[in-house]
């Protein structure tokens, strides 16, 4: 404890990562603030009798999460940051099969220029949301039946200016992201996301109290040391890498010796990361949410228990869908073939393998052995909240005990401390751990 109290002292007498934390603070906050200012025309009572009907198991739910309670609210920053994550996500696919894009992806100015490409569809993402968002808000209506929109607001008024304020308020997001990465400490993107999902842990905490009342304690406080031992192995799974030696020939230039070390390739067990929870969850709340606008229908009602998220059916097509995933969106972000060819340019090799296509073949052989087990990993974590859940666990807190709230959560942590730590060690001052160093994300 003396030695973590001691850290955090170390901390703040560094003037320049004092002023980046309390910097990347200090815009948090303004995230936060930005996610209760409601849209100009919604009649916040109205709205709030209309949320408390609503339930989360469907993209909606999903698309609140990640905003951290801006949707409900109709905030102006309803939207997020995740119309700007997708149009990275369009442009990273892109460049697995459009040649121009992957061309620009290797170069200096290249990448500048997909950075504009990027901000450019966020744009174009935005406002098309911000335009169906505000259909959604226009359409819904409190317990009274009136509905959210105040009385004497005309709906191409409304549609207008929630398309302005909502994409106005994402590009704003995406500006303090990018201030965030450069003046502050951490992936600002990163760090906004994982500021919205942790906005929830304290009301999810209330409403665990709330039920301590209903329940032996011991049984609690095994929910507690489960909850710990989950975090742990999601720490452990994350951190986890497969070291592949790579020897580099000795060359002679000058009077200069270069080469003769050995380096590592770090594989990672979980190389996809969050992304094939976020792909799988976001196509399997489509049906629910589908469904939902069949209230009356006892057909459409029938086939909704099977997409439930407590469902035995709903548990293992989403644990299929996210070891696919896993192995798609790992094929997009690691190139063995590329890696092979850059260790062949600069003269190495691994040990008993020969450079070239061998080498490739070997790096995909053994990440595909290694994302098998992260992949199982991955559909345990997701499918985790809905059994907690079923364990009379309340909603809010169950969210926490896997899927992608506490992978976010872990992997965002992990990668600030590592900035922190970074910092720390630079100006010759102990880290976070004893012996070592914490070893964040990249």
């Amino acid at each position: 404890m003396t030695r973590v109290t001691d850290t955090f002292r170390n901390i703040f007498k560094i003037q320049e990562l004092r002023q980046r934390i309390l910097y990347t603070l200090a815009l948090l906050i303004i995230v936060r603030i930005g996610a209760h200012v409601t849209l100009p025309g919604i009649d916040t009572s109205a709205l709030a009798q209309a949320m408390s009907n609503k339930t989360s198991d469907n993209l909606f739910g999903l698309y609140d999460m990640f905003v951290g309670g801006a949707f409900n609210n109709a905030a102006i920053f309803g939207l997020g940051i995740m119309p700007y994550i997708s149009a990275s996500i369009i442009l990273q696919l892109m460049g697995a099969v459009v040649p121009f894009i992957q061309k620009l992806q290797h170069e200096e100015s290249g990448r500048k220029k997909l950075t504009q490409y990027t901000r450019y569809g966020t744009v174009l993402l935005s406002a098309m949301q911000a335009w169906g968002v505000s259909i959604h808000f226009a359409s819904m209506s409190a317990g009274n039946g009136s509905s959210i929109v105040a009385s004497g607001v005309s709906g191409f008024g409304f549609t207008l200016s929630s398309i302005v304020f909502l994409t106005a308020g994402t590009m704003f997001m995406m500006w303090l992201g990018e201030q965030i990465t450069d003046k502050g400490i951490g992936n600002g993107i990163s760090l906004i996301i994982f500021i919205g999902i942790i906005d929830r842990f304290p009301y999810a905490i209330l409403d665990e109290f709330r039920l301590i009342s209903q329940r032996n304690l011991i049984i609690e406080i095994i929910i507690l040391i489960l909850m710990v031992l989950i975090i742990a192995g999601v720490v452990l799974v994350t951190q986890g890498t497969r070291r592949i030696p790579v020897q580099y020939a000795k060359r002679v230039v000058g009077r200069k010796v270069y080469g003769g070390v050995t380096q590592y390739i770090p594989l990672r067990v979980n190389t996809a990361g969050v992304m094939p929870i976020i792909f799988a969850q976001s196509i399997m709340f489509i049906p629910n949410t589908v469904l939902s606008f069949f209230p009356n229908n006892e057909t459409m009602q029938a086939i909704s228990g099977y997409f439930h998220y407590q469902s035995i059916s709903y548990s293992v097509i989403y644990g299929i869908m996210i070891v696919f995933f896993t192995y798609f969106y790992t094929a997009i972000a690691f190139n063995p073939k590329e890696v092979a060819e850059n260790m062949k340019k600069q003269n190495g090799f691994i040990p008993g393998i020969r450079p070239g296509e061998h080498t490739s073949e070997f790096i995909d052989n053994i990440l595909t052995k290694i994302t098998l087990p992260g992949s199982f990993f991955l559909a345990i974590i997701a499918i985790l909240p809905a059994f907690v859940s079923g364990l009379g666990v309340s909603g809010r807190f169950a969210s926490f005990f896997g899927g992608t709230s506490l992978l976010i959560m872990v992997g965002v942590a992990l990668d600030t401390l590592q900035q922190i730590e970074s910092h720390l060690m630079m100006r010759h001052y102990d880290g976070f751990m004893k012996s070592g160093k914490l070893r964040g994300r990249r």
